[in-house]
């Protein structure tokens, strides 16, 4: 059976919410964000490696305390200017540890609060076929097209329209083949390289509590969502 790895690009610098510290290493219930997002990766027995892309000058990285996840992570500084371009050096540092068939879930670093439940369902759902998939929620609320003052052009249809999030599940030679294909700058997640082959990502429903931290108030929230899941986390260790 095909193996499966997870990638974490976590080589960006924004520093929107957190001054002059990217935002994956801001602090959340005493862990960088980073931690949390590689946490339930690492606790998954089904994942054999946990690669974590950072930028080549990373110098935070090294000031954190990673345990216990330092056995099965794996850093490598080679993150590109776009998050396609980190992926898909990520992929190619890896190369020597992946076969082809294999699968390579990638997942945001500032998404802290996936659940050990929704990363088991997208593996069940997407291994046994050929054309991947990823986490995503169908899209519940109005949706407003606005223009340059915000003023409402129309409102959108919400039918069939699904809220992407991570992580995505591909094989590697799929991903690294539609990576290679595309303008990095284009892509803003990995489903979207591998629709320009033609292939179709399955959708598997995700949870709401599975958010991208964006905004300074996302951190308060997230703490509540960890909290609220340790003592589940807590009862899987024993």
């Amino acid at each position: 059976m095909a193996k499966l790895f997870a990638l974490v690009p976590a080589a960006g610098s924004g520093t929107r919410i957190g001054g002059d510290l990217p935002k994956q290493y801001l602090m959340l219930a005493g862990r960088p964000l980073l931690h949390h997002a590689l946490a339930t990766l690492c606790r998954d027995p089904a994942i054999e490696r946990v690669f974590v892309v950072l930028a080549p000058g990373d110098t935070h990285y090294a000031r954190y305390d990673w345990q216990p996840l330092a056995a099965r992570i794996t850093p490598l500084y080679c993150g590109g200017e776009t998050r396609a371009a980190s992926v898909f050096n990520g992929l190619l540092a890896a190369r020597d540890e992946i076969d082809g068939a294999d699968w390579v879930l990638v997942h945001d670093a500032v998404r802290p609060c996936l659940a050990p439940e929704a990363l088991a369902r997208l593996i069940a759902a997407v291994r046994d076929g050929d054309s991947g998939g990823l986490l995503a929620l169908p899209v519940v609320d109005t949706l407003k097209r606005g223009d340059d003052d915000a003023r409402v052009v129309c409102t959108e249809a919400r039918e069939h329209l699904w809220q992407a999030q991570t992580p995505q599940m591909f094989r590697y030679r799929l991903l690294l083949e539609a990576l290679r294909a595309i303008d990095p700058a284009a892509a803003t997640d990995e489903a979207y390289a591998v629709e320009q082959l033609g292939v179709r990502p399955q959708l598997v429903t995700g949870d709401a509590r599975n958010f991208k931290i964006t905004y300074p108030q996302d951190l308060a929230l997230a703490e509540l969502i960890l909290g609220s899941m340790q003592p589940q986390m807590d009862a899987d260790k024993r």
